[in-house]
């Protein structure tokens, strides 16, 4: 089960960085994938409430996989006592 939630979060982190690249893409149509992930080089992104949502929708998604990851290896540590 763990590894199927894991794979989930995979795909979903996935599309949703696609997801940020296009919307970046939109505005700077120059930007690179690693370009994405420094908005504050870009004024067009810098301030612009699209590309932040999205971009705060992938935080959002990498954060819920580092508890989910937190709490399984925590729950496995303890079993192991």
């Amino acid at each position: 089960m763990n590894k199927e939630i894991e794979a989930l979060f995979e795909e979903l982190i996935e599309g949703q960085k696609e997801k940020v690249l296009t919307c970046g893409r939109t505005f700077v149509p120059t930007l690179t994938s690693e370009d994405a992930l420094q908005p504050n080089d870009y004024p067009e992104l810098e301030n612009n409430p699209h590309f932040r949502y999205e971009e705060g929708v992938l935080e959002g998604l990498q954060t819920a996989q580092t508890a989910l990851r937190t709490h399984l290896h925590r729950n496995k540590n303890k079993k192991a006592i």
